[in-house]
Order: structure tokens, then sequence, then C-alpha cells
């Protein structure tokens, strides 16, 4: 599965309202997960199986819960049973389609 998650604190407290250092802190730990993902400027995308993807994304809102009074968490999962690969591979078709038309 491929899951795209955007997750970010409120009630920082900052008075630049920049929630970038509790941002670091999940992108860190799907990294760490050694899960294939991709982070954006708006969201990080994770493929795996569903309990690690999961995993992964309850231990990232977790620590983004450490830098503030609430947690967003914005969360998009496409499930396609028998595929991998996904992550890249999404894109490479969809550059194909548009370079043959």
């Amino acid at each position: 599965m491929l899951v795209a998650f955007s997750v970010a604190p409120s009630g920082t407290g900052r008075s630049d309202g920049s929630v970038h250092d509790a941002v670091a802190a999940a992108v860190k730990i799907v990294r760490e997960s050694g899960l294939p993902n991709r982070t954006t400027s708006m969201f990080t995308e994770i493929e795996g199986e569903w309990d690690e993807v999961f995993d992964v994304v309850r231990r990232a809102t977790e620590a983004v819960g450490a830098y503030g009074s609430r947690v967003s968490l914005v969360l998009k999962a496409d499930i396609r049973p028998g595929y991998a690969g996904e992550l890249d591979a999404k894109v490479e078709r969809l550059e194909q389609a548009i370079d043959e038309s």
C-alpha cells in the first residue's frame, strides 16, 4: 500500500507559526523505518504492508505530539494488493502517458 500523510502540531506557542522542527521529527522516523518513502513540501509518502506503514505513521504522529497541545493528521491511502514499487512506478506511468500524448 501507499500512504500519503501530513502531520503537524498546533498550539505550539511559536510566534512565527513554524512547525518544521516537529515535521522533521516525523520525517526522521519515516526515513529510519527503511520503507520506501518520499517527502515533498506538503506530504510524506510511504510504501509497505498495512501494519508496518501504519506503525510508522503512528510513531511519526506521536513524535509530533511532543511539539504542541494538539496534532493534525491528514492521510490518503492507495491499497492495491499484489503490487509493490508503486511509489515510483505510478509516477513513471504518468510521465510515460504525458510523453505519449
